[in-house]
């Protein structure tokens, strides 16, 4: 009979592995801000095993993590009654669970802001990280802060109850510069180049509004790491939680599933933190190589296959990789069109890491959603296909294949919208507005969708070459039907 998790805690009768520290003597020293699937399988997880590692003077002390949910209560309230306890199933070629307590506070900001910002102003707090995705950043298209953002607009107009990630950086830090406490380190764990660079920029930025001094006083004393995370976590579906409950005999609300693979590169930093370098993260000077070689390697062939995939009936990325003419496009894309751009990281061979990769995709364990990687297109396709184009543009390399992953973007627009469905994106409103929508002819079709400026900015619209390869990639794509994709996977996708 399956066990709740604070029950195996005091009486392991599952097969899941306990955290190993004490978890109740264990004080709170790190917030978290957006504590969502992937961090709980990923950064979670390091902070669990660097409390059970120990460490000296600088990784030493309490650790555990105070997750704050930025709009939803379904966290909070899933985990609540485990005592934000839950399972990790890793999910390989051999499969594991493991029960995490590193996550020992929940919180729903818009609940009580005043009591998340004193939280974030609390000594005790040592480190705040964030897994907030690429719009909680609330970025304007030239990568400053966005002051016409409606959550930016409010946290200008009222400071001490934000709404946003970053007004709830800014009060904390106000907090503590007032109160003559030192500032955390702020840690940015999202798939965004420069996400620290963009992190500090935007915080700043916002202080600013609120008191110059402040502003300044942020960008002396307070460190913005660079980050790069990488583990494939599909989101908590009922077969998972039946899963846990049959294999490891626990009843769990909110279990979490990953691939065995997981890697966090932070840029170097002074100030207290866990034993994450003890529980395998990296700690470089050089993250840029890393996140590069990431985002283009792995981002960038997620995003291909979750608009081409559907396409052609596929569901999932295994499903889609294990369809040979995807896995011939993918490896001609990267290897024509990607690696030739990157300067790969000391110690690691940019092709050997792509086939790693792909060999990921491939894991039969793991049920990734290509709908799921499909969400936000209009702030994922920048950073991770459109400046790889905006690249080999300049250098004159060719960007076909890369083009018709932005036409498959396209169609799957066109569909979502003919077939009534919601379209997860910031943009959702404007694109249904866009004037490309009804273009059939591929020059014009072109020619329109080249003037939508949130992938594609007025220099590198005008490139004569990029036109030419992405009318090309519209006629190959066609209107989506699964035939004519094929074809066009076919076309691009030669034996590299």
């Amino acid at each position: 009979m399956a066990q709740s998790l604070k029950d195996a805690l005091r009486d392991n009768h599952s097969s899941a592995a306990l955290p190993g520290y004490d978890r109740d003597a264990t004080g709170v020293g790190i917030v978290h801000l957006g504590p969502g699937a992937f961090f709980r399988g990923h950064q979670a997880v390091y902070t669990d095993d660097a409390m059970a590692l120990g460490g000296s003077d600088i990784h030493g002390g309490d650790w555990a993590i105070c997750g704050i949910s930025l709009r939803s209560a379904s966290v909070r309230d899933g985990l609540a009654q485990q005592d934000g306890l839950y399972t990790l199933a890793t999910l390989d070629s051999e499969v594991s669970y493991r029960i995490i307590g590193s996550l020992k506070e929940l919180m729903v900001a818009p609940e009580d802001p005043g009591a998340v910002i004193d939280r974030l102003a609390d000594p005790a707090i040592k480190i705040v990280t964030l897994t907030i995705t690429e719009k909680g950043y609330c970025l304007a298209a030239n990568g400053r802060l966005d002051e016409s953002n409606s959550d930016i607009a409010h946290d200008i107009a009222t400071p001490d109850a934000p709404r946003s990630a970053i007004g709830y950086l800014v009060a904390g830090l106000a907090r503590r510069r007032d109160n003559g406490t030192a500032p955390f380190t702020c840690i940015s764990c999202d798939n965004l180049p420069d996400n620290g660079h963009k992190l500090k920029a935007a915080v700043i930025a916002l202080a600013a509004k609120r008191d110059e001094s402040l502003a300044g006083w942020i960008g002396a004393n307070v460190a913005f790491p660079r980050t790069m995370v990488d583990s494939i976590t599909p989101a908590t579906d009922d077969a998972l939680i039946a899963r846990v409950r049959d294999d490891a005999g626990l009843d769990d609300a909110w279990p979490i599933q990953r691939e065995a693979f997981k890697q966090w590169v932070i840029e170097d930093f002074d100030g207290p933190r866990p034993a994450w370098d003890k529980a395998g993260a990296t700690f470089t000077g050089d993250v840029a190589a890393f996140e590069h070689a990431k985002l283009r390697l792995l981002n960038a062939p997620h995003s291909a296959l979750a608009y081409l995939g559907p396409l052609a009936g596929h569901e999932t990325v295994r499903d889609a990789i294990g369809d040979d003419a995807f896995e011939r496009f993918i490896r001609t894309m990267t290897a024509q069109e990607i690696i030739p751009g990157l300067t790969a990281p000391v110690g690691l061979d940019l092709t050997e890491y792509r086939d790693a990769i792909i060999g990921r995709f491939h894991n039969p364990e793991i049920r990734h959603l290509l709908a799921q990687i499909a969400w936000d297109g209009t702030q994922k396709l920048p950073v991770r296909i459109i400046s790889v184009i905006r690249e080999n543009i300049e250098a004159a390399r060719p960007v076909d294949r890369l083009c018709l992953v932005v036409a498959a973007w396209r169609i799957f627009v066109i569909k979502a919208l003919q077939d009534g469905r919601k379209i997860v994106d910031p943009q959702s409103d404007a694109l249904a507005a866009q004037p490309w929508l009804d273009d059939s002819d591929p020059e014009a079709a072109a020619t329109h969708f080249l003037t939508f400026r949130a992938l594609f900015d007025e220099d590198l619209a005008r490139s004569q070459p990029l036109h030419d390869a992405l009318q090309q990639a519209i006629r190959l794509i066609g209107d989506g039907a699964p035939a004519t994709v094929r074809r066009a996977l076919m076309t691009y996708g030669a034996d590299t």
